[in-house]
C-alpha cells in the first residue's frame, strides 16, 4: 500500500463525502474499539480520534482513514483493517495538538503502514 494511501479512505469503503461519522462505533477484527469522538484533516492526513472507553484506560487513539475498512451507516459502524492490539500499540495520542503535529500524524501513519495486509473476513 502506498504511504498516501494510508490518509485516503479506499474506494470500497463505503465513505461518502462530508459524512459526519462522529459517534459511530469503531470495530477491528477482534472486537470494538470504542466510538469515533471526531474527524480531522491537517496537512492532507484525514484521521478519526477514537475515544476507546474503559477498553485502554480511557484514552483516545489517532486512526488514519485509510485504515477504515468499511463504513455502515445504518447500523452506525465503521470497521477498521486491523486488531485491537494493533490499535492499542500505535502511537500514544497524548492532546488535541497532536492532531495538528505533522510529525506525530506522519509517526501514525508509517505505523500503520507497516502492519501486514490483512484480508476481509469471508462473509
Amino acid at each position: 500500500m502506498p504511504m498516501e494511501s494510508i490518509w485516503s479512505y479506499a474506494a470500497d469503503s463505503g465513505h461518502e463525502a462530508g459524512a459526519d461519522l462522529t459517534g459511530l462505533t469503531v470495530v477491528a477484527d477482534d472486537g470494538t474499539v470504542g466510538h469515533v469522538d471526531r474527524q480531522a484533516e491537517h496537512f492532507g492526513m484525514p484521521h478519526l480520534v477514537v475515544d476507546t472507553g474503559v477498553w485502554v484506560f480511557g484514552r483516545s487513539v489517532l486512526v488514519p482513514v485509510g485504515v477504515v475498512r468499511s463504513i455502515d451507516a445504518r447500523a452506525r459502524t465503521v470497521t477498521l483493517n486491523c486488531t485491537r492490539a494493533q490499535v492499542k500499540a500505535a502511537p500514544r495520542f497524548r492532546t488535541d495538538s497532536e492532531t495538528m503535529d505533522r510529525d506525530y500524524l506522519v509517526s501514525v501513519g508509517d505505523y500503520y503502514h507497516r502492519l501486514p495486509p490483512r484480508e476481509s473476513p469471508a462473509t
